[in-house]
């Protein structure tokens, strides 16, 4: 009893302490919530803002802004982004930039102090994203502000499309904020236009309406182009190579019927929903809240692809007076049908709530801006915008004078958290007829045919690797053509280099919410980690590791150059390989602990993967990566995939569920390892222990154990087995026996006439 209650108080004494620990180290957890421009002025100098500007002034207001003086002298304001407009990129976290402004209302420079996008992380350098924005600098938002111009829109970064959009509007909207709050100098800061009357939304008139009236009214508005004119669009814009490779064949063919309408207005909505669904939209509506019906039919897609990955459909923007919104997937439901009469049958039909922290007003003029992608050369892409306007028809408003002017006050809008998922809808149940990821798979149908085969031909390879491994020529040839496959079509063209990422990504997606669209949207990245996944079932991670993941592929065959080019090769101790193993599980855990506190900064440091820089990009990168990729495949021409042995994270994480294969197809005999050394001894990646077993979890399955197993020339079992089976039909023939050799015998038209001693003659 008293041992008991000793225990019972050391634990309660030890959960105290695990609290108290716990409860300092969320205190002591670093912040950089929006709001705190003075915790990123460190970062900046003031001549980075502003031309010599020299030093800064004392915070003023909240959400602060800080002066930029050069001696006496203003220059103007830096103000932080996130702390007057939302900025989350594509890692669902704020993007911070500190922006010098005038007192005219003309931006004058600006610095990324923190992100965590992956992208211009790990991929694409900051200076080329930097570039892009730059088109901002020297830019007058007092004419945004009051509407005198539309917002600038930045140039487009191929592979870095939605973070680069999301900079360029959170700059721009930003600036449109504080210009509007009256903050800045009396000298420049536009007052905004004073309106005449006042325009109400009328919400009594509910009378339904045809697709023939709404078109003809102005209720719903549209864009209608071929893809000939947007074609001659990109020839005008000095983009001939964009301007070369149209949707179709036919310039008479349609590139995009676009239809946008408030669906928030109550005749509008029961229109094109049908009284239910705009009850139930309506029931979900905050008051004042907007949404949009969007709809498209053609050859280009107005939702695109972007809002899958990074959950921000980069494709579409809604402007109303400067500022300017990027729909997420949040706001997001698809419409199966239109529900008004004579309603064509379109292929996207898209529902979308305008986000409360966005200020809006539907009385007043609006624009939907659709940005038109094409690729031009390389990997990069051309981009041309088109934009819908959109004014709500008298019809639906009802018109007052204004009471006496007051003066104008903006609210800073807080940032939407990162963690906010809410669905505004349920209308998520409901399905268009063709989802995007069945539509990328159809874009991909050759290419899914090609890896599709190839995974037939290697399962084929497996199951008859009997057969195939007796003739070790040809089996040698079948090999260096699958991994030559492999590593140019797979991995060069096709770009389907499996990552350790997408093991973190898995996982994390299982936290905070799977989502089967997100995998299925890239094919072949989905196809290859099914096989790999059935694949574990029957022969653990060496069907990925040894045949299917293009920078082993890589190795290998530098590796096999090496050799002919009479390199010589090192084989460690097996000691010192043996302690060098756990080196890329340390480094998986690693990554797996981080990316559980966050996927972005996981991201960068599995940077120890050279996958993206020597297969993706094709060492077009920084220098710093492409010498990291060299020194790797250097050590592999000594070492034979000294990369994937000692160093490779994804091995590891698949090496772990490996464990559960549920078959054996690797053969070995009783004498192997006592006392035969030879597969542990030429096994090319030392995964065989001196005691003779296989180690299925650093094993590539290249099967040059089997082709030993087979030999009955160089496998000491199977030499014996031959020199006994020589010996048995040596001692079968006659002549062994000691026995006279049979006589010959002569016929006569097959039948037997005498014996002799003699060899029948030609004559007899």
């Amino acid at each position: 009893m008293v041992h008991f209650r000793s225990s019972t108080k050391m634990a309660r004494d030890f959960c105290v302490l695990l609290g108290a620990l716990l409860v300092a180290l969320l205190l002591a957890w670093p912040s950089h919530a929006a709001g705190q421009l003075t915790s990123f002025l460190d970062k900046v100098q003031p001549s980075e803002l502003f031309e010599g500007g020299d030093r800064f002034g004392a915070p003023i207001g909240d959400p602060q802004i800080v002066p930029v003086q050069k001696g006496d002298s203003l220059l103007g304001y830096a103000y932080l982004n996130s702390d007057f407009t939302s900025s989350i990129g594509y890692s669902g976290k704020p993007i911070h930039i500190v922006v010098g402004i005038d007192p005219k209302g003309v931006i004058r420079g600006f610095k990324i102090v923190a992100h965590h996008e992956p992208i211009v992380l790990i991929g694409i350098p900051e200076a080329k994203i930097v570039a892009a924005l730059n088109v901002l600098v020297d830019k007058d938002m007092g004419r945004v502000a009051t509407g005198g111009e539309r917002p600038p829109q930045v140039d487009i970064v191929s592979g870095a499309t939605v973070t680069v959009l999301v900079m360029g509007d959170s700059i721009a909207r930003s600036a449109v904020q504080l210009i509007r709050s009256n903050r800045l100098s009396d000298a420049g800061a536009p007052a905004a236009a004073a309106t005449t009357e006042i325009r109400k939304l009328d919400l009594t008139k509910t009378a339904t309406s045809d697709w023939q009236t709404l078109i003809g009214d102005g209720s719903v508005r549209s864009l209608r182009m071929t893809v000939g004119e947007v074609s001659e669009a990109f020839r005008q814009a000095n983009q001939p190579a964009a301007a070369d490779k149209p949707e179709t064949h036919n310039p008479d063919d349609r590139f995009i019927d676009l239809y946008l309408a408030p669906v928030s207005v109550p005749a509008i909505g029961r229109s094109l929903l049908g009284d239910t669904a705009y009850d139930r939209l309506a029931s979900r509506l905050k008051p004042g809240q907007s949404a949009m019906l969007v709809a498209g039919d053609g050859a280009y897609s107005f939702k695109g692809s972007g809002y899958v990955r990074g959950g921000i459909f980069d494709r579409i923007e809604l402007l109303q007076d400067g500022q300017g919104l990027r729909f997420r997937d949040r706001d997001h439901a698809r419409i199966p049908t239109l529900a008004a009469d004579g309603a064509p049958h379109l292929r996207e039909i898209a529902l979308f709530v305008v986000s409360p922290d966005f200020v809006f007003d539907v009385t007043k003029p609006f624009e939907l801006q659709m940005l038109v992608q094409r690729n031009a050369e390389g990997r990069n892409k051309a981009v041309l915008p088109y934009n819908l306007g959109y004014t709500l028809p008298d019809t639906y408003l009802t018109i007052e004078q204004p009471p006496a002017p007051a003066a104008p006050a903006v609210a800073a809008t807080p940032a939407p958290s990162a963690g906010d998922t809410g669905q505004v809808l349920s209308d998520q149940q409901i399905a268009d007829g063709q989802p995007l990821w069945v539509r990328m798979w159809e874009m991909n149908r050759i290419n899914i045919a090609i890896a599709s085969v190839a995974l037939i031909v290697l399962t084929g390879i497996f199951f008859f690797q009997d057969w195939l491994v007796k003739r070790p020529i040809m089996f040698g040839w079948i090999r260096r053509g699958f991994l030559l496959f492999t590593l140019v079509w797979l991995g060069w063209y096709a770009n389907a280099q499996l990552s350790v990422v997408n093991v973190l990504t898995f996982f994390n997606s299982l936290i905070n919410g799977f989502n089967w669209e997100f995998f299925l949207s890239a094919p072949l990245i989905f196809i290859l980690w099914a096989s790999v996944a059935a694949g574990l079932l029957f022969w653990g991670r060496g069907p990925f590791c040894g045949w299917l993941c293009p920078f082993g592929a890589l190795q290998e065959l530098t590796n096999n150059l090496a050799q002919w080019l009479k390199v010589p090769q090192l084989r460690l101790p097996w000691g010192l390989h043996e302690r060098l193993w756990p080196i890329k599980y340390i480094i998986f855990l690693g990554l797996f602990g981080l990316s559980l506190y966050s996927l972005a900064l996981a991201e960068v440091f599995a940077e120890v993967e050279p996958f993206k820089t020597a297969i993706i990009l094709k060492f077009a990168r920084e220098w710093p990566f492409v010498i990291f990729a060299l020194t790797m495949l250097a050590a592999g021409l000594f070492i034979e995939r000294f990369y994937c042995r000692y160093l490779c994270p994804l091995g590891a994480a698949l090496a772990i569920p490996g464990r559960i294969r549920m078959f054996e197809w690797l053969k070995r005999y009783p004498e192997c390892g006592s006392p035969c050394q030879r597969c542990a001894k030429e096994c090319p990646v030392q995964s065989i222990h001196p005691e003779g077993q296989i180690n299925v979890n650093e094993c590539i399955y290249c099967m040059h154990c089997q082709e030993l197993y087979h030999d009955d020339h160089r496998c000491p079992h199977m030499i014996q087995v031959r020199l006994k089976r020589e010996k048995f039909m040596a001692l079968s023939t006659p002549a062994s026996r000691g026995e006279a050799p049979a006589k010959p015998v002569i016929t006569h038209k097959g039948v037997p006439i005498a014996k002799t001693d003699q060899p029948a003659s030609n004559s007899a």
